[in-house]
């Protein structure tokens, strides 16, 4: 997400199933991705949905249909990149607005590339493409959410006053 110049930039994330998101986690970034090219990757299995930034895992939505969750496993992945203004919403919950005195505004993507898994793919780029996190996995996902998280649904008692959804106590 924008911000203002010298403010950590944002990365949000959010799960769609059955044609709703409101599933939102928000982190800092720890680099500043402007700088540089990072590698954003989702790995979507049956049994959960792995983020990860430079091959580091930011967030897991684990399959929990047993409990009544929805999973978004009716319809394939799609891969959507658009530059729009959110400054309703996005920067700083609204404060900041776009200043269009800067535009035109463009993303650049190198190296693009999306891999569709089955049983029978074979990577050693990373375990967790194909399992669940491992022990070093874990750890770095914790660091992640513990110093980076800045906004998780599950935490947004205002948001759901009547209980945070059922796949936040899983």
């Amino acid at each position: 997400l924008g911000n203002t110049t010298g403010d950590p930039y944002i990365l949000h994330t959010n799960i769609f199933t059955q044609g709703k998101g409101n599933r939102e986690q928000q982190f800092y970034l720890w680099f500043d991705p402007t700088r540089n090219f990072h590698t954003y990757s989702i790995i979507w299995k049956p049994q959960h949905i792995i983020f990860l930034v430079d091959n580091t895992p930011i967030r897991v939505f684990k399959n929990v249909e047993s409990m009544g969750v929805p999973f978004p496993k009716n319809q394939p992945m799609r891969i959507y990149s658009s530059l729009w203004s959110a400054d309703d919403w996005a920067t700083r919950g609204g404060l900041v607005k776009t200043d269009w005195s800067k535009a035109p505004f463009t993303a650049y993507y190198r190296n693009f590339k999306a891999t569709q898994f089955s049983s029978s793919t074979s990577n050693s780029d990373s375990e967790w493409q194909i399992n669940e996190l491992d022990a070093y996995g874990r750890r770095r996902l914790r660091w992640v959410q513990k110093y980076f998280m800045i906004y998780n649904y599950c935490n947004d008692l205002k948001r759901f006053p009547q209980g945070v959804p059922l796949e936040c106590s899983h």
